[in-house]
């Protein structure tokens, strides 16, 4: 193999002897894939490996796929014809290993893998065994609770109740889900990781079998495998110090789906003799972006020290905004990628990165006015079940003869009219129904009453939160997990999408009329996976990526740093500044950072100081855009003149 091609710490990395285990720690830029591939291949080429004994571990089907594809192209010829692809996700090793010893588990061999939809089916099938209401106990909440456990270890007998009584509601939900799946002969996704660890726990000669056959184990993304996964490494690893795994702490940004930071922090207490190699070389981003990474990441505590170099160019400086209002910041981003593509860039490579995906609306309408090519990475926030939900509700108070809209909500959220009571109403059944249902029914139709009587003279945005509140959205939104708290950020968008419309003349018609328009043209953001067009994403959802240009918005305290998380505790304080570093770094060449001094949320203005990640970088890697009012971090805002939501010109008084 062409070893010219590897830099001195890769090379290291790549041909480090075969008998002790080795952590490679690589930061972002770095050349991961690439040397994760080249010891696969020495391995295979070099030392005679069988590639039948060699086991690569990975989070995603693509990171898998691409990595054998390299392994192919770096080995040439038919060297791997006849063999099995090199490369498995966590779930598709589990998978692999329940089919072979399917005897040992008393389960058909082509057993069932429930999704997420057949899973939430017999959820709610086990809740009604024990008259468990699914209005005031969340099926989803409970599915939630029951996947943390196993992905801790735990089984339903050895799962503890707590003081919060869903612990309890779910432990017993939990037996019967389990006697359910036993008569179809299924697994849920959380069962391929743990049922996996049992048979390999309990059995030594299973053990001892999968140990003799993955003579060399590499693991992808360390950093991100939580304890089920990192105790069947453990269990497969044993004593023979065959891993090599690569990772980097300053990327841990999923612990809130259970990715455990003391498992890449702890590598060499775990595997004896160990030693960790550090790849420090970027070879993607310019020395001022990198500096600026720096600035954010250096002050964390719970991390292997490093700093990344490059013999790329030092680059333009960071480009700073400071926007009066989202609007503005918004208008602005769109208003630099217009520039960037007018002067030949393509739009592919342009990147609007944001901490949560209630502030995509703002981007898209800015977007959509400049005619600019985008695609939201995720759903558009007109097309999110949420709002969507919202909006029927409004469809279906002023149009009863609205079916889609009826069929949509008339049982979300739950309020027990099932599928054969909805065609038994539009059917003109309804006094077929059972008295209960037919009573939920009769609640719904004074529901919608409500909100029609509601609407006739009230405006948009309190027209929405009336639907979000009176529905029982909130209440239920509101109390539950990470994931409905988005939800419900979501909904309150829209309450300050709708509050544009209230110094209309016929506000309510505006509103309706306009989102129907922008809800046509979400289209012009191609959704092809490969499409020329502006990405817009969570920051979340870039982990992975590269662009020439990234944006990186909302830049502001209790934004990002997230309040929410960063309040805790100091652990998820440091994942939001890793979250940061991980933003910067998707960046190759131009870096754009903006925070907006006001802030509409829930119908409600806020006055927002800057992030304390701007406040991190140094003053010399900043260029303050012309554009952006005081010029800096902290300066006055009075008597400025700037440019309305309408497009009048205004003059503000307000002191910042």
């Amino acid at each position: 193999m062409n070893f010219e091609e590897l830099n001195n710490q890769q090379l290291k990395a790549v041909t480090f002897p075969l008998d002790k285990a080795l952590l490679v720690v690589a930061g972002a830029g770095t050349g991961k894939t690439k040397t994760l591939t080249s010891r696969i291949t020495y391995l295979i080429k070099e030392k005679n490996i069988a590639p039948s004994n060699i086991l690569a571990v990975t989070f995603t089907n693509k990171a898998a796929k691409e990595m054998w594809e390299r392994i192919k192209d770096m080995l040439g010829g038919n060297i791997l014809e006849g063999f099995k692809p090199i490369g498995n996700t966590f779930h598709s090793l589990g998978v692999q290993i329940l089919r072979e010893q399917y005897k040992n588990l008393s389960v058909n061999k082509y057993f069932k893998i429930l999704d997420n939809e057949d899973k939430k089916s017999l959820i709610k099938q086990a809740m009604k065994f024990h008259d468990i209401d699914t209005k005031q106990w969340e099926p989803r909440k409970i599915s939630s609770v029951i996947s943390r456990a196993k992905g801790d270890t735990y089984t339903v007998d050895s799962f503890k109740e707590n003081k919060n009584p869903i612990t309890g509601i779910s432990k017993l939900v939990w037996k019967k889900y389990e006697e359910l799946k036993l008569k179809e002969q299924a697994f849920d996704f959380d069962d391929l990781l743990l049922e996996t660890y049992f048979l390999l726990k309990n059995n030594n000669d299973i053990l001892d079998f999968y140990r003799k056959r993955w003579k060399f184990i590499l693991v992808d993304e360390y950093q991100d495998t939580n304890t089920i996964q990192y105790k069947i490494i453990r269990l497969l690893v044993g004593d023979n110090k065959n891993i090599f795994a690569v990772g980097d702490g300053d990327q841990n940004i999923y612990s809130w789906r259970g990715a455990d930071m003391r498992n890449i922090l702890n590598f060499e207490k775990d595997f004896k003799d160990a030693e960790t190699i550090i790849l420090e070389k970027n070879y993607r981003s310019t020395k001022n972006i990198l500096s600026a990474a720096q600035d954010i990441i250096s002050k964390n505590t719970e991390r292997i020290e490093k700093k990344l170099i490059t013999d790329n160019s030092t680059g333009d400086k960071i480009i700073y905004f400071e926007g009066f209002s989202a609007n503005q910041e918004a208008s602005w981003v769109a208003g630099q990628t217009q520039k960037y593509i007018d002067s030949g860039v393509e739009p592919k490579d342009i990147a609007v990165l944001f901490r949560t995906n209630f502030q995509s609306r703002l981007l898209e309408e800015s977007f959509l006015q400049r005619m600019i090519p985008y695609q939201v990475v995720g759903v558009k926030f007109f097309s999110r079940k949420e709002i969507k939900d919202v909006m029927s509700y409004l469809h279906a108070s002023l149009n009863g003869k609205s079916l889609s809209d009826i069929k949509r909500i008339i049982n979300e959220p739950k309020r027990g009219i099932g599928k054969v009571s909805v065609i038994k109403i539009f059917a003109g059944q309804v006094d077929a129904l059972p008295k209960k249902t037919k009573n939920s029914y009769n609640s719904f139709l004074e529901l919608l009453e409500s909100i029609s009587n509601y609407s006739k003279n009230h405006l948009p945005s309190e027209i929405i939160k009336y639907i979000i509140e009176k529905t029982g959205f909130k209440k239920i939104l509101s109390s539950g997990n990470s994931d409905d708290l988005e939800r419900l950020e979501n909904m309150q968008e829209l309450v300050t999408y709708a509050s544009k419309y209230d110094i209309y003349e016929n506000p309510l018609d505006q509103f309706l009329e306009e989102v129907a328009l922008l809800s046509d043209q979400d289209s012009l953001g191609s959704n092809k996976k490969y499409s020329n067009t502006v990405k817009l994403m969570t920051i979340h959802a870039s982990k992975g990526l590269e662009f020439k240009y990234v944006f990186v918005v909302g830049l502001e305290q209790g934004l990002f740093p997230s309040e929410r998380d960063n309040s805790k505790n100091k652990h998820e304080g440091e994942e939001e500044r890793r979250l940061c570093y991980v933003a910067f770094t998707r960046a190759k060449e131009v870096l754009h950072v903006s925070y907006a001094k006001m802030r509409t949320i829930y119908g409600q203005q806020h006055i927002n100081e800057p992030s304390e990640f701007l406040c991190d970088l140094s003053d010399e890697l900043l260029e303050y855009d012309e554009s952006s009012y005081g010029g800096g971090v902290g300066i006055s805002l009075e008597n400025e003149t700037y440019i309305d939501d309408e497009g009048e010109e205004q003059t503000s008084y307000l002191n910042f």
